[in-house]
Order: C-alpha cells, then sequence, then structure tokens
C-alpha cells in the first residue's frame, strides 16, 4: 500500500471504532476546546509524522532493525520526562527500567541467525535513511506522548482523547492525498484481504493499543509508560517465529529474559 496510504487507511478504520465507542458511552463530552487542540497536535506529532516514519522504516529495514530503533522512544521518554515533567527513575526501578530496554535491544540486535536470508531482513534504498526514520519515529512517540499526560491525568477519557489524536491525523492525510503529493497514494491496487489486515491492525494497534496507553498516562508516570510500552519487539518473537518458520536465536531469548526481569523488579518496587 505504501507507508502513507497504509497509515491513512489504518486511520480511517480507527477513527470509526474510536468515535462510535464515545459516542455510545457520552465520554466525548469530557473534551473541551482546549484539549481537543492540544490532542490534534499530539496526533500530528505522534501518528501523522511519528507512525509514518516507523513504517517508512519498517519498509526500508524490515521489522527487525525497525524494531530496535523505535524501542530507544524508552530512552527518550525518560529523557524528556525528567526535563519536563521532573519524573525520575530511582532505586530498583532504575535497575529494572534499564534492563528492560537493554533486553529488548539484545533481543533484536542478536535475535537473528546468520542463515536467515527472509526478505524483511533485506535492505531496501538507503540503510542511513531507514535510520533516520526509525529514529525520527521514536521522538516523535515520546514527544506526543508527554505532550497529554497532565491533559490525561486531569480525567480526559482516553477513548474520545484516541478518537481526536486519530481523526487530526486523518484528516492531515487527506489533506496531503488532496494536495497532490506522489506519495500519498495507494501504490498497488487494494483487495480485501488487504483492506481486512488493515482493519485488524486499526482495532488492535491504534483503538485498543493506543487508548491503553493514554488509559495508563492517567495515572502512571510517562516514563514508566514509555519504557513498558518498549516491550513491543519482545512481543514480536513468537509471531515472527510463526512467520520465518525457525526459533528465534539465542540472543533473542536472552534479551527477553533481561526484559522480562527488568519488568518484574519494576512492578516489585
Amino acid at each position: 500500500m505504501g507507508a502513507f496510504a497504509f497509515t491513512r487507511w489504518r486511520l480511517f478504520f480507527a477513527l470509526t471504532l474510536l468515535w462510535a465507542l464515545a459516542t455510545f458511552t457520552g465520554q466525548w463530552r469530557t473534551l473541551d476546546t482546549a484539549s481537543v487542540g492540544l490532542l490534534a497536535l499530539s496526533g500530528l506529532i505522534g501518528i501523522f509524522i511519528g507512525d509514518t516514519a516507523l513504517f517508512a522504516c519498517m519498509n526500508r529495514l524490515g521489522p527487525r532493525r525497525s524494531g530496535v530503533l523505535f524501542a530507544s522512544h524508552a530512552l527518550f521518554s525518560t529523557l524528556l520526562a525528567w526535563l519536563f515533567l521532573g519524573e525520575t527513575l530511582w532505586g530498583w526501578t532504575l535497575v529494572g527500567g534499564s534492563l528492560l530496554v537493554s533486553g529488548v535491544m539484545v533481543a533484536i540486535v542478536w535475535g537473528r541467525r546468520e542463515s536467515e536470508t527472509h526478505a524483511w531482513e533485506n535492505t531496501q534504498g538507503s540503510l542511513w535513511t531507514g535510520v533516520v526514520l526509525g529514529l525520527l519515529a521514536a521522538v516523535c512517540q515520546s514527544v506526543a506522548t508527554l505532550m497529554v499526560k497532565p491533559l490525561m491525568a486531569s480525567g480526559v477519557d482516553a477513548v474520545a482523547a484516541s478518537a481526536v489524536r486519530t481523526s487530526a491525523s486523518f484528516l492531515a492525510h487527506l489533506v496531503l492525498l488532496w494536495a497532490g503529493a506522489k506519495v500519498a497514494r495507494v501504490q498497488n491496487p487494494l483487495n480485501a484481504k488487504t483492506l481486512l489486515n488493515t482493519w485488524a491492525s486499526a482495532a488492535v494497534a491504534m483503538a485498543l493499543g493506543m487508548t491503553l496507553i493514554l488509559q495508563a498516562l492517567q495515572t502512571g508516570q510517562a516514563n514508566l509508560v514509555g519504557i513498558f510500552s518498549s516491550l513491543t519487539p519482545i512481543l514480536l518473537l513468537p509471531l515472527l517465529w510463526g512467520v520465518y518458520r525457525r526459533r528465534p536465536a539465542w540472543g533473542a531469548w536472552g534479551g527477553a529474559v533481561l526484559a522480562v526481569a527488568g519488568a518484574a523488579l519494576i512492578l516489585q518496587a
């Protein structure tokens, strides 16, 4: 589909689900003009720029390498939360966070066997372009999350907030498409299977996953929310096992053990 077209369709499916739920529950009433403006800006940074950059990076580097670049958003979140929100990590929480992030990095960097030649591991285009896109996605994710932390703590409903963020991003993608940008066009003809997979991705990752992150921000520290959300590559291991049809390398398992141990330390602390 192309990164821009995929994100646009994904946003369309997500916003229809989210607005339907916000309307059914009546939680859209928790929104006001100021909160809508801030949520829209957060969506433009985190979704319109961040998600599009992530999928463009994945097109170039594949899910494994794009995963390690995007997982760095935990480090950016920790730094920015300290600078702008005054949130700090100490003691066993700091040790656990370090183990978790280190485990994610180890699992991805050393998680591939030398004999693996799956097409997803090939580099398409410039390597450095892919690296820059992955880091841009990570920074945008961190900035967008920290922007809405005070707002979510004030009691704005997470589903309604997600609906606003996805809607703003979708409108930005529409403007890009209507402006005639070649990169925004669908790269290959769409079919029912492609649209169904895109709907499923929108329902699980955006309508559910993004809303849960916002819900976590209502009571949790932004740096810890960022750290826990970086566990995605660890959860991808069994899924990639199913696709590759071979057991992940020992580096992947070692990183997973470190990440789980780090998560346990954080929860214990």
